[in-house]
């Protein structure tokens, strides 16, 4: 009887062990997607919007019917803009100090 409670302990301890290696191995690929995914936009925002950098651009007519896609990706470029001159306005505004 006490080999068997043993071996139950064990056998939970091991699933517990496996459990939270799953959970860690999920949250680090999620984390890499979530990654992937923010440089996938962000090169979509070079190819759409490569001509304000000096790249070449795809046609006006693709650009444009892109561009409602493209609206954080203007919104982040313009506050870029803004604070270009002024890295404390930047690392302020991160910071919501008025």
């Amino acid at each position: 009887m006490d080999l068997r409670s043993a071996w139950t302990g064990l056998k939970k301890k091991l699933l517990r062990a496996w459990k939270t290696g799953d959970e860690m191995a999920r949250g680090k690929a999620v984390d890499t997607i979530e990654n992937e995914l923010e440089e996938m936009v962000n090169i979509f925002g070079i190819l759409v919007l490569g001509s304000f950098i000096g790249m070449p651009s795809p046609p006006m007519q693709v650009s444009l019917d892109l561009m409602p896609y493209m609206e954080r990706e203007l919104i982040l470029m313009l506050q870029k803009v803004d604070t270009a001159n002024a890295p404390l306005a930047e690392l302020f505004s991160v910071f919501d100090i008025d």
